[in-house]
């Protein structure tokens, strides 16, 4: 099977391994201490690292939503839709060295979504589900690196179409040709 190579992966492919353990502040809670949900502020990729020691292979269904890195900055988001933050920056360049001078927007999310994938896939149980939303910025680059994560047999991809009305409300232009379709990539342990 072919496999997907970029800049900084050799540096990156045991990246999961060396993050330290973190504890997790508990801060509040809903429904007193009788649920077990979270919610946790902070770096994902320690979080997820966080949660190992309790949740290793046992859990059954995850969603992430990761930035679709368009390469713009326009927009009023909540989160950078590039791969752009400071500390990501910074993590880059630690993790990856000199290199990291060298990566195209698509090594910087590469090497941002690997380790963090490897640590999703610990996590999963044996039935577990996980549920990737892009669109065609990354999609072709994640959908391989999930055949090299989980293996080919157990990735799967839906396209759905989005809405033909805008954010405005209005019906956007249906004379040209246009993108109305993002991806959701589901891989299987």
């Amino acid at each position: 099977m072919p496999t997907l190579n970029w800049i900084g992966k050799e540096k990156i492919v045991s990246h999961h391994n060396d993050v330290p353990f973190c504890v997790i502040d508990k801060k509040y809670t809903f429904n007193g201490d009788k649920s077990e949900n979270m919610i946790i502020h902070g770096d994902n990729l320690y979080a997820l690292k966080s949660l190992l020691p309790k949740y290793e292979g046992k859990i059954d269904c995850v969603f992430i939503d990761p930035p679709y890195n368009t390469g713009t900055k326009e927009g009023k988001w909540l989160y950078s839709d590039n791969v752009d933050d400071p500390r990501i920056k910074k993590w880059l360049g630690e993790a990856v060295g000199g290199e990291g001078d060298d990566l195209s927007r698509h090594d910087k999310w590469l090497c941002m979504m690997y380790p963090r994938l490897r640590l999703i896939q610990k996590l999963m149980s044996t039935n577990g589900v996980l549920f990737i939303t892009l669109d065609d910025n990354e999609e072709v680059y994640c959908k391989n690196l999930c055949y090299e994560i989980f293996g080919y047999q157990n990735v799967d991809m839906m396209i759905w179409r989005k809405s033909g009305v805008g954010r405005d409300g209005k019906m956007k232009n249906t004379t040209t040709f246009r993108k109305d379709h993002e991806y959701v990539i589901i891989c299987y342990k």
